[in-house]
């Protein structure tokens, strides 16, 4: 016992002073150090040795075949795993190549857009300088026209006065032989006339 207690006293003495390493002297070693690493060993390491025994008990082939057939699972697994990476990338490839075509019809159609637009304002400021130039045309031929009418009124309205006045100075200076001069003259003027065409 007391050499157990020594190998205690003497490894917490020693253990910051010395280097790190593997002690081969069992008897100088820690018996609890080693329980616990093997069992650790053994808690963790029983899934592996449990699935190979497993696999082993199922199919009692000898070593290298069991290592053959696991070297062909992940060689089945990485050519699987690189088929769905060849298509994930064929799959992307085309996903980008759509991108780039959408992108592209985006742009064509934004400019066609701008085009488009441009061309109806101008269209559109066109159509408002005719309808303007309609308009002033329209105005023109109104003012025109009510010009011509005033123009027609006042000429009717002086023809009036005129007529009216040389009435009043016919009525006023008119007598009867003066009547009788005037008819027998008009109608020594259609006489002369009636002569010339015949």
């Amino acid at each position: 016992m007391k050499n157990i207690t020594d190998s205690f006293v003497s490894s917490v003495r020693w253990s910051f002073a010395g280097s790190f390493g593997f002690n081969t002297d069992i008897l100088a070693t820690n018996p609890i150090n080693l329980s616990v690493v093997l069992g650790v060993l053994i808690f963790f390491g029983k899934g592996v040795c449990a699935s190979c025994l497993d696999e082993w008990k199922d199919n009692p082939l000898s070593l290298s075949d069991l290592l053959d057939n696991r070297k062909l699972r992940i060689l089945n697994t990485i050519r699987n795993s690189e088929e769905l990476q060849g298509g994930a990338i064929e799959r992307l490839e085309k996903a980008r190549a759509r991108l780039q075509k959408v992108e592209r019809e985006a742009d064509q159609f934004r400019v066609n857009g701008y085009s488009e637009i441009e061309r109806e304002k101008l269209n559109l400021i066109k159509s408002t300088y005719k309808t303007l130039e309609e308009l002033e045309n329209y105005k023109n031929e109104t003012i025109r026209f009510d010009h011509q009418r005033a123009v027609q009124q006042v000429r009717q309205q002086v023809f009036q006065q005129v007529l009216k006045g040389a009435r009043g100075t016919l009525n006023s200076s008119l007598n009867k032989e003066l009547h009788l001069r005037t008819i027998s003259d008009n109608i020594g003027t259609f006489k002369a006339m009636e002569e010339i065409t015949d």
